[in-house]
C-alpha cells in the first residue's frame, strides 16, 4: 500500500479516480457555458482570470491564461466587442492597455459561477453528511488552504 494515496486505493485507481474527477469537472463547466450565452470556455476563463487579476495588461493577461499573446489580443478584441471587457489605455504606462471586467462581463461571470456551483453541489447532493464533509475537506486542501487556486 502506498501511504500517499490511502488504503487500499493503487495507482491505477488513483489514476482513474482522477480522471473522472476531471471529467466530471469539465462536464459540470461545459454545461454552465452552454447556457450562459454564446461565449467559449477559453472566453470565459479568461473573464475568471481578469476577475481574479483585476485590471491587468495584455502581458498580464497572457502569461496568467499561459496562452500566446495573438490569441490572447483575438480574445480580447471578442470581448472588447462584445462589451465583456473594458480596454483602455494604461494609467501609468502609455505604451500598454488596462484591462478590466465591464459590469455585463462581471454579470455573465457570476452567472456561469453560480451554475457551476450548483452542477457541483447536485453532484454532492445525495452523499451523507461524513462523506460530504471528507469530499468537501479534500477539496479545501486540494485547492490550497490560502483560497482558490492562482488564475489560468
Amino acid at each position: 500500500m502506498d501511504p500517499a494515496t490511502g488504503p487500499g486505493t493503487d495507482p491505477g485507481t488513483e489514476d482513474a479516480l482522477l480522471l473522472a474527477a476531471a471529467r466530471l469537472v469539465m462536464a459540470v463547466t461545459t454545461r454552465a457555458a452552454d447556457q450562459v450565452g454564446d461565449l467559449s470556455p477559453v472566453q470565459l476563463r479568461a473573464l475568471t482570470v481578469l476577475d481574479q487579476l483585476g485590471t491587468a495588461n495584455l502581458v498580464q493577461l497572457t502569461e496568467a491564461m499561459d496562452v500566446t499573446a495573438s490569441t490572447t489580443s483575438r480574445l480580447v478584441d471578442r470581448l472588447v466587442a462584445a462589451d465583456l471587457v473594458d480596454r483602455r489605455p494604461s494609467e501609468t504606462t502609455r505604451r500598454e492597455i488596462a484591462l478590466r471586467l465591464t459590469g455585463a462581463g462581471a454579470t455573465v461571470l457570476a452567472r456561469y459561477d453560480e451554475l457551476r456551483v450548483a452542477g457541483l453541489r447536485n453532484r454532492i447532493a445525495g452523499l451523507g453528511s461524513a462523506d460530504r464533509a471528507t469530499v468537501l475537506a479534500g477539496l479545501a486542501t486540494l485547492v490550497g488552504a490560502e483560497g482558490p487556486a492562482a488564475p489560468g
